[in-house]
């Protein structure tokens, strides 16, 4: 054996260690949730689609299901929002203490989502706002508005500066300008930081875990499924959450790959 040949080789053995060390899980999880049987470990005995129909049967799974749905969606679409105008203010402004000011709004990416999640907590009894999705709402903007602030402010250059100028120059009035020329030029920014936090809202656990009570996210109704023991309704509820996750990643592959051409 040359050693070129020793080289692929060796490429190809640790790409399929990295992907199976990744991805193996994954497998497992799904694996098992096909299984026929109320246990779920080996040996396999499906496939059945048993576990899925206990799932969509469940009602406080589906509500849960709905509520993360609910949050993510709409938590997503306010960061993204603060986010753009927060960047487009940032960039297009000189302001007193900029780079202060968006140091502070990138830190929550520094902090753990267990301090955040308990200072909110703390913050929510002080005012009076009790725990709901409304308040689990609030913490999954607080923990993605900056991630959404930090990729579209990163993609705000000159040549939208030249743009936005020739617009006005030609009449158009300043909110035209933002919502006809600057939103669609950052459209692929907007798009990336929505699906972004739309993923990491989908299965946050720890924040909704905190400042829920009686209405739960689907992660802590998982939660609470894996405190009374294994349950194969977990491996279905898991398969269900890795699939809306990699819904959400091809669709947002796709909508990038569409506009690519244009």
């Amino acid at each position: 054996m040359t050693m070129r040949a020793a080289i692929r080789l060796a490429a190809w053995v640790y790409a399929i260690a990295v992907y199976g060390f990744i991805f193996l899980p994954v497998v497992v999880l799904v694996l098992f949730s096909l299984q026929a049987t109320s246990f779920p470990i080996p040996p396999f005995t499906g496939p059945s689609l048993r576990w899925y129909q206990a799932v969509l049967s469940d009602a406080r799974l589906t509500s849960a299901l709905v509520n993360s749905l609910l949050v993510a969606v709409v938590s997503s679409l306010a960061s993204v929002t603060l986010g753009f105008l927060s960047a487009w203010g940032f960039a297009r402004f000189v302001l007193p203490g900029s780079a202060l000011l968006r140091g502070l709004i990138t830190l929550p990416l520094t902090v753990s989502y267990l301090i955040i999640g308990m200072g909110l907590l703390v913050l929510f009894n002080w005012v009076g706002v009790p725990k709901s999705l409304l308040a689990a709402g609030i913490g999954h903007v607080v923990i993605n508005l900056p991630l959404c602030f930090a990729i579209i402010y990163s993609q705000m250059g000159d040549h939208q500066i030249n743009i936005e100028r020739a617009a006005r120059d030609l009449g158009a009035a300043e909110w035209k300008v933002l919502l006809m020329v600057t939103v669609p030029v950052m459209s692929p920014a907007i798009f990336a930081g929505f699906f972004l936090s739309m993923t990491f809202s989908w299965d946050e656990f720890v924040i909704s875990f905190l400042l829920t009570r009686f209405e739960t996210t689907l992660p802590v109704e998982i939660w609470n499924l894996l405190r009374s023991g294994l349950n194969p309704k977990t491996n279905a509820v898991g398969s269900l959450v890795f699939a809306v996750s990699i819904v959400l990643v091809v669709f947002f592959e796709l909508t990038l790959l569409r506009r690519k051409p244009a």
